[in-house]
């Protein structure tokens, strides 16, 4: 396993979707915007975790994100894991590294164990406990309540013979 900023960005932007989904799916832009993130890379990242069933999508007008399992059965590990590429170790690099793999590797071993260990719903209630401002908005819906319609008044002739007497009453 390696660690990087894409295991950065997408533990960020699931905790915002963790803080936000109350209000319906949470779209990418919106995270995007509030993480300081282009929304292309969040694309991939979302891709990623929408195969690892993470996260869930939602097509169309009011359409977006939502936690595919609650945030108390989501690890931090199980975003990593989702988002991080495995690493191929072949030529030069792989025979230096063949030194220091072990230890790597039980590195690696201990910090997923301990990711497991940390659920969503915690990192959501430590950024609420910090004040992070969330939006408390309505949930956008894509068909809206049945327009209203009111009756056309006209004081037009509805039919031939009305035409022709409205002009007849005139001369």
């Amino acid at each position: 396993m390696r660690m990087s900023t894409k295991s950065r960005f997408a533990v960020q932007a699931m905790i915002d979707l963790a803080l936000r989904e109350r209000s319906g799916p949470v779209a990418l832009a919106q995270i995007a915007t509030r993480q300081g993130v282009s929304l292309s890379y969040l694309e991939q990242l979302f891709s990623r975790l929408r195969r690892a069933g993470l996260v869930e999508s939602t097509r169309g007008p009011g359409g977006g994100y939502t936690l595919g399992r609650r945030p108390v059965d989501i690890s931090a590990a199980d975003i990593v894991n989702a988002v991080e590429d495995e690493v191929c170790e072949g030529g030069d690099e792989a025979q230096r590294m063949q030194l220091t793999r072990d230890l790597w590797a039980e590195l690696d071993q201990v910090m997923l164990r301990h990711l497991a260990t940390v659920p969503l719903q915690q990192l959501a209630d430590e950024q609420r406990a910090r004040g992070v401002p969330v939006e408390s908005t309505t949930p956008r819906r894509a068909i809206t309540a049945a327009p209203v319609v009111r009756p056309v008044r006209s004081t037009a002739p509805n039919s031939v013979f009305a035409f022709g007497q409205s002009f007849a009453a005139r001369n």
